[in-house]
């Protein structure tokens, strides 16, 4: 089933896995993904490596995750460091696979790489990945948004004109880049809906789970930690326990208004360690979502 269709009909939890870098960690992703199945997320998306490096990984954790446990599926599809015919390749793969969903991302580059371009004769930009897919396939499309804007952006009104052409060329939704509070949420929903862009938009949501590993992705990212939440983080310096816990309430707190303001789902970002997010749903006790069977 189209994501689309999902989202025509209902509010959505969903959950984000990433490939491991070698076959010997796969049975980590499948443990993630069946302590999480009870809670009923509505689709489970999995991420591809830079320029491509687990591609294969990717492809056979979603096509056994929609065959064995029966959940819809969106694998990631980025464009860096690939050539048009090697990005082509993998999603007719995809295709004959019975995938029906991908998010279309450019990707970061494999690490060593020192320059920002694309592989001679690839895609530049999702947006054109996005165009090609929709020319050549018929997958369900989503693709990212970033409410702080994206890093490589000028400014805020630069970054939500590269959003609106990801929608134009055929993105059915939007997923959010992470962020801990949910003002940078709600001010970019304001202001993509000014901008004539009327697709779902979800939130992503990353439960802290350790006081490096937040710092080190909002670093990356260009997110910024609340002064409040930044605070507590240093309290608990390198106590991994009180760090995890911390950022579940955090969490808990951030989705719950986000789910009373009425988004049109929460999309979790789950790094493969599923404790948090179970603990999260479990706190929220959403309808459908509470690990109880019938519900």
């Amino acid at each position: 089933m189209r994501i689309k269709e999902i989202l025509d009909s209902k509010r959505t939890i969903s959950c984000e896995f990433f490939p491991p870098k070698t076959a010997d960690g796969m049975d980590v992703v499948f443990r993630a993904v069946d302590r999480l199945q009870p809670f009923n997320p509505d689709f489970v998306s999995v991420t591809y490596g830079a320029g491509g490096s687990t591609r294969g990984f990717t492809e056979e954790i979603v096509t056994k995750i929609k065959s064995e446990a029966q959940l819809e599926v969106m694998a990631h599809q980025t464009c860096v460091g690939q050539t048009q015919e090697e990005v082509h390749d993998s999603l007719a793969r995809l295709e004959a696979a019975g995938i029906e969903n991908v998010i279309a991302l450019r990707g970061d580059l494999p690490q060593g790489d020192n320059a920002g371009a694309p592989a001679k004769s690839g895609f530049s930009h999702a947006s054109d990945l996005i165009g090609h897919i929709r020319g050549n396939f018929d997958f369900g499309v989503a693709a990212a948004c970033y409410p702080e804007g994206h890093t490589e952006s000028a400014d805020l009104d630069a970054d939500m004109e590269h959003t609106k052409l990801r929608v134009s060329q055929g993105a059915d939704f939007l997923i959010t880049q992470l962020f801990y509070n949910n003002n940078h949420y709600f001010d970019f929903v304001e202001r993509a809906q000014k901008s004539g862009i009327n697709v779902p938009i979800l939130p992503g949501v990353l439960p802290i789970l350790t006081n490096s590993q937040v710092r080190r992705f909002t670093t990356l990212c260009g997110a910024k930690i609340p002064p409040e939440l930044d605070k507590q983080l240093d309290k608990f310096g390198e106590d991994d326990d009180a760090v995890r816990e911390l950022g579940v309430e955090h969490a808990t707190r951030q989705v719950r208004e986000l789910w009373d303001a009425g988004v049109p789902g929460v999309h979790f970002y789950v790094l493969n360690r599923s404790y948090s997010v179970s603990k999260i749903l479990a706190n929220l006790g959403l309808k459908g979502h509470t690990a109880l069977a019938g519900e």
